[in-house]
Order: C-alpha cells, then sequence, then structure tokens
C-alpha cells in the first residue's frame, strides 16, 4: 500500500466520521439549544430532520453527480462546503438560520460516505479493496458512539456551538490532504 493510497484512507475515514458523527452529535445539545434559542422541542426537532432528510435525498445521487462533475472536484467540494456550513450552524444567531444551515450541512455530508467508499475501491487493486474498505468501514463504525459523547462534552465545556465549530480544523485537514492525493481516474 502507498503512502498515497494509506493517505487516501485517511481522508475519506476522516471526512466520513465528521458527517457520521454530526448525525449524531447534536441530539445531546437540544436542550441547551432550546433554551439558548427559545425554541420548543418541536421547533428545535427540524434540527435533526432536516440534517437527515437532506442526507437521504444527496445519496442516491452522489454517483451521478460524481461522474458529472468530477469525482475529484466533486468530494472535495462536499468536504469545503460541509465545513462551510459546518461553521455556518455554529454561528447562527436564530432556530431558521440555523435549520436552514444545517440543510445545506446534510446535502454536503449525505455525498461524503458513499463518495468515500467509491475513491477507495477505485484506488486499491481489487485483491487489496477488499482490507482497505475493511479498515474504512471499521474506522466510520466508532462514529455513531463518538457523536453522543463528543456532543455532551464540547455543549457542557464550550457551549453548543462547538458542536458544529469542531468541524473547521478536522474538515480543513481532510481538504488538504485530499487535494494532494486525491485525482480523477
Amino acid at each position: 500500500m502507498s503512502r498515497d493510497s494509506r493517505l487516501i484512507v485517511f481522508v475519506a475515514v476522516l471526512a466520513s466520521l465528521l458527517e457520521i458523527i454530526d448525525t449524531s452529535i447534536v441530539n445531546v445539545a437540544l436542550p441547551t439549544m432550546m433554551g439558548n434559542l427559545g425554541a420548543t422541542l418541536e421547533d428545535i426537532s427540524m434540527v435533526v430532520t432536516g440534517y437527515a432528510i437532506a442526507n437521504a435525498i444527496v445519496l442516491p445521487l452522489s454517483a451521478w453527480l460524481g461522474d458529472r462533475i468530477g469525482r475529484r472536484k466533486y468530494y472535495l467540494g462536499c468536504i469545503g462546503l460541509f465545513i462551510v456550513t459546518s461553521v455556518a450552524c455554529g454561528l447562527a444567531p436564530n432556530l431558521l438560520t440555523l435549520t436552514i444551515f444545517r440543510i445545506f450541512q446534510g446535502l454536503m455530508g449525505g455525498a461524503l460516505l458513499p463518495t468515500s467508499q467509491t475513491l477507495i475501491y477505485e484506488q486499491y487493486p481489487k485483491e487489496k479493496a477488499g482490507t482497505a474498505g475493511a479498515v474504512f468501514g471499521m474506522s466510520v463504525m466508532i462514529g455513531p458512539a463518538l457523536g453522543p459523547v463528543m456532543g455532551g462534552y464540547l455543549t457542557d465545556n464550550f457551549g453548543w456551538r462547538m458542536i458544529f465549530n469542531i468541524n473547521l480544523p478536522l474538515g480543513i485537514l481532510a481538504l488538504m490532504v485530499g487535494m494532494l492525493v486525491i485525482f480523477d481516474e
């Protein structure tokens, strides 16, 4: 396995973890967000639901969009826009703005998981793709467990906005490494 191949797996895992963690990180911060934004439980639920629906909408379109736009441009663009929308969520002054940016975050995040898997399987020869896919799969399986733990810690110690802003340094790392090692086949 070459260094670039390992770095592609690293980028794929990191980008996918950002998306997976963001699915559940918000849940533990909802009561704090409700109080801070003056929202009811029904109102704040759109922050979770909007992300999930947007995520589900873009999943089946990802392969088609990657083929049309170019996998590198599409993937790196989604990582970049995921970072921007994450920070916008963290800076949102009200519930409506937060919900809108959360929907856009879901649209960008929904592309990361399937495109990450595609990049891995394109990068590796068939005899090694299974091993790389297994490493990827094992790594991203921890995401659902990390989300609530990270969400609770960040909300308690730094405020609910940090659950979105934590994506900035990690996303920039994934984007920068991705720009160095990901190319269209």
